[in-house]
């Protein structure tokens, strides 16, 4: 294990009785660095944050968690962790304020240090002018971003996140994603999970795809991307008479002569082996007088990586089958 990650896990076995959920496996965030944990309902995932977590006890293997053993030492990984779950933690009945307050005393923080981190928090998350309203009377997306201070309270080092974003709508969504890019800035290192393959693309620094309690791929994503192989390549003519035109210069680019789709009304691709592809079409385009709204090379999606290495559309569902099997460890 080498200091310069804050996360770090070999070996990781868990079984449920018959359910084998992890299979060894190795996971480790750099310091400072965000890592996507992705894999199909009942992959793995949220077994892995809750061993990591100190909520689980491991079967075989060993991990560390800023520094200490989270089997030998889990007070000592408690002080330094954040945990925001798939469902929020807080509770309803008392306002938000409450709650930080809540959890401050917790972690032991004197009154003066309570009210002055709770008052950063609920201006931090926009959450000052709801402060003292009950939390039953919050939005949903209003209690996951109280549910992600309330995991900040004690300036953690590392925070984990399982799915922090499900059922919250796109412009809410992206809120959060604003404020997991703020904690990193400030030094945090982040393990998420997440059901939302964008998210993770938008986020993540490295990549691990689980799938049956295995690692089946680790890296960047746009290393994965190119586990598909191909790209493809996007015109969107101007004027609709000239489709013809389009699809026959699209058609010599395309891959082993792959048929020219089209990808969305009006827009017409085609797969293409490399770049080279698309400075060829612009040069045929303009020669053909052929004006275009849009134009692009892209990737595959993470979407299409996902179901290559996994045989499975990931789909914004309840994860891990063996969730409600687990046993939390006693303190």
């Amino acid at each position: 294990m080498t200091s310069d990650n804050a996360v770090e896990a070999e070996g990781l076995v868990k079984n449920f009785k018959e359910t084998k959920a992890l299979k060894g496996i190795d996971l480790a965030v750099p310091r400072g660095s965000v890592l996507g944990v992705l894999g199909p309902n009942g992959a793995g995932k949220t077994t892995a944050v809750r061993i990591l977590a100190t909520l689980l006890r491991a079967d075989g293997g060993h991990a560390k968690v800023a520094g200490y053993d989270v089997a030998k030492k889990p007070s000592e990984v408690r002080k330094r962790i954040g945990l925001t779950g798939q469902y929020a933690s807080v509770d309803e009945e008392l306002t938000g304020r409450e709650n930080l307050h809540m959890i401050a005393a917790l972690l032991n923080m004197s009154g003066r240090s309570s009210k002055a981190r709770a008052k950063e928090l609920l201006e931090w998350f926009d959450l000052t002018d709801a402060a003292d309203r009950t939390l039953k009377t919050y939005s949903g997306g209003m209690r996951r971003r109280l549910d992600l201070a309330a995991s900040l309270t004690g300036h953690p080092e590392v925070v984990f996140l399982d799915e922090p974003t499900t059922g919250l709508d796109p412009a809410k969504r992206e809120d959060m994603w604003d404020v997991v890019r703020d904690i990193v800035k400030r030094g945090t290192s982040v393990l998420l999970t997440t059901q939302y393959l964008e998210e993770a693309d938008a986020l993540a620094d490295d990549i691990v795809v689980i799938n049956h309690g295995e690692v089946i791929a680790h890296d960047t994503a746009d290393k994965l991307k190119r586990v598909v192989g191909s790209q493809t390549l996007r015109v969107r003519p101007s004027d609709a008479s000239q489709v013809d035109t389009v699809n026959a210069i699209l058609a010599e680019v395309a891959t082993d002569g792959a048929p020219v789709d089209e990808y969305r009304p009006g827009e017409y691709s085609v797969p293409v082996v490399d770049d080279s592809a698309l400075a060829t079409v612009v040069g045929k385009l303009a020669a053909q007088q052929v004006a275009v709204t849009e134009l692009s090379l892209q990737l595959p999606s993470l979407d299409e990586v996902f179901f290559t290495l996994t045989g499975e559309r990931q789909r914004p569902t309840a994860d891990d089958a063996t969730a409600g099997q687990e046993q939390e460890v006693s303190a």
